[in-house]
């Protein structure tokens, strides 16, 4: 009876713990309140050079005037234009990604129409929008790189007694655009000020999207720290500074990113018609007649650990798991080992729910052998209780002594489990945040049909059909399993397999296929073990 009380608790758990992550996804981590890091309200409405806000937003004929000249960059990875009105990014299309599962699908486009209104890797100095207020040309042609090439181009400008020469190197083999900022203060009678390095984006993720929400992210002395909550982005806005590493937007499949060569450097995030921006400001001084040179490297690209691992200023940092992230990487591993190999992350996903089932087999082998044992008890532990059912002292000690005799432990049945369950949230958090698994085929239309089926497991499975069969399997599990004494308790534990499948509708279909088969395993062991009781 007391082992059945501990696994309906280890059940009932997992109710809690995935009914949480299905009604309240976890909120991003707030920044510590240090010295260096401070979150600031911004006026909502913007008037002039003020220094913790964006310029004022300008329309997309300004951006793309007919006096800037829009240059290709073509690289096995993606597709750029850049405006030479100021070196605007026009688009950043990733060849490699589509937006959706559709044949002849558009490459996603890490900018969208919308955002060009926000001026994406717009320089401001000294509250100036310089894409609007001067006068630029350019030096060099389309780029078009491979191998491990890499391709510049120069943006010079006369902005309100400013010299500006922006400087930005392309690169075949990556996602990084660095740049190389040189400022000369010719006329201007400010001698201290302010560049800030910018960028913006469309969503990249639906708004309603609970598991795959688009958010501000910054990295610096305390860590990593996020803000996803729209409304909190649109009125108020973040504003740190300190030794930032980066800011970021980004969601769990793609990400934009500014990496400031500076020490002190202010990182700003707010949504303005919900267009994502973020800028990078350093304090500088612009002396006339000396030259000021900055840096700042961009990165548009999927949150892909093995390129982002080659980013330096701890990029890679932004791929997170949260409490689970120390089991959940080494799991993305073995899944990307399995997969180069089966080249299906469907199968990679079975066959590392095999060799998680076969490393956790002993002990849910003494899990299943212990629950048999304890039903083998039962009539015992009902005469007790019987017998000494008004005196619980006594009755505990002499069900223990009943234990002992039998070498029976418990708690044997449940500890196995506790065990394995930050084994599935790590993988939980894997599955949601892997960018390989999102447009990753799994059996892409319903056999003997032309329907599509599971053609992309970091969506729901369209047809309801593993959450259905994954909650059946709960069920037969149930009925394999010895029962517990108590009426209630048993149907608490016949009706966890309805709850489940409920939450599991709408889950990505590549972790119902882990649980699905994990299902399935466990039901061949517990078969087996019952077997070899009896």
């Amino acid at each position: 009876m007391e082992n059945k009380r501990v696994i309906l608790a280890v059940a009932l758990s997992f109710v809690v713990l995935l009914g949480w992550q299905f009604l309240f996804p976890p909120q991003p981590q707030q920044p510590a309140p240090v010295e260096q890091q401070q979150v600031v309200k911004q006026n909502e409405a913007v008037k002039g050079p003020v220094s913790n806000q964006f310029p004022d937003p300008i329309t997309t004929s300004s951006i793309v005037s007919a006096k800037g000249t829009k240059l290709k960059v073509e690289t096995p990875l993606y597709s750029a234009v850049i405006n030479s009105q100021g070196g605007l990014l026009e688009n950043f299309k990733l060849k490699i990604y589509q937006e959706t599962i559709e044949p002849n699908s558009p490459d996603v486009d890490m900018v969208g129409t919308d955002a060009l209104n926000k001026a994406p890797m717009g320089l401001i100095l000294n509250g100036i929008p310089t894409w609007t207020r001067g006068v630029w040309g350019y030096e060099g042609n389309d780029l078009s790189l491979d191998g491990d090439k890499i391709g510049t181009l120069i943006f010079r400008g006369d902005v309100e007694g400013f010299r500006i020469e922006r400087r930005l190197t392309f690169h075949a083999d990556n996602y990084l655009i660095d740049e190389d900022v040189r400022v000369l203060n010719v006329s201007n009678p400010s001698g201290q000020g302010r560049l800030a390095f910018t960028t913006a984006t469309k969503s990249l993720s639906a708004e309603d999207d609970r598991y795959n929400p688009t958010r501000i992210s910054w990295f610096g002395p305390e860590g990593l720290n996020q803000e996803d909550d729209r409304e909190d982005l649109a009125k108020t806005g973040v504003e740190v500074t300190g030794d930032m590493s980066w800011g970021a937007i980004d969601s769990n499949f793609f990400i934009l990113a500014l990496l400031p060569d500076s020490n002190d450097v202010t990182i700003k995030g707010k949504v303005q018609d919900n267009i994502f921006r973020i800028a990078a400001e350093q304090t500088v001084s612009f002396d006339k007649g000396i030259e000021r040179k900055l840096n700042c490297s961009y990165f548009f690209g999927p949150m892909d650990p093995t390129v982002m691992n080659k980013v330096p200023g701890d990029l890679s940092a932004a791929i997170d798991f949260g409490w689970f992230d120390i089991i959940a990487k080494p799991l993305t591993i073995a899944l990307e080992w399995f997969n180069q190999y089966v080249h299906n992350y469907g199968i990679s996903i079975i066959l590392l729910t095999i060799a998680i089932k076969i490393l956790f087999w002993p002990l849910s082998q003494k899990s299943y052998k212990s629950m048999e044992q304890m039903k083998r008890l039962q009539p015992m532990v009902a005469k007790l209780r019987e017998k000494y059912g008004d005196d619980k002292e006594r009755l505990n000690k002499e069900s223990m002594q009943l234990y002992k005799t039998y070498n029976v432990n418990p708690a044997g049945g449940c500890l196995p489990m506790v065990l394995q369950i930050p084994v599935f949230f790590g993988l939980y958090k894997a599955l949601l945040g892997t960018v390989a698994l999102r447009h990753a085929d799994f059996i892409t239309y319903l056999p003997f049909t032309d329907i599509i089926w599971l053609a992309d497991l970091s969506a729901k499975d369209p047809l309801y059909i593993t959450p259905i069969v994954m909650g059946a399997t709960m069920f037969l599990q149930q009925k394999m399993t010895p029962s517990a004494g108590d009426p209630t308790q048993q149907k608490i534990m016949m009706f966890l397999p309805l709850v489940f499948t409920f939450m599991f509708l709408n889950f990505p279909a590549g972790l119902v296929v882990y649980w699905l088969v994990n299902n399935v395993l466990s039901i061949a062991q517990q078969w087996i073990i019952t077997r070899k009781v009896k």
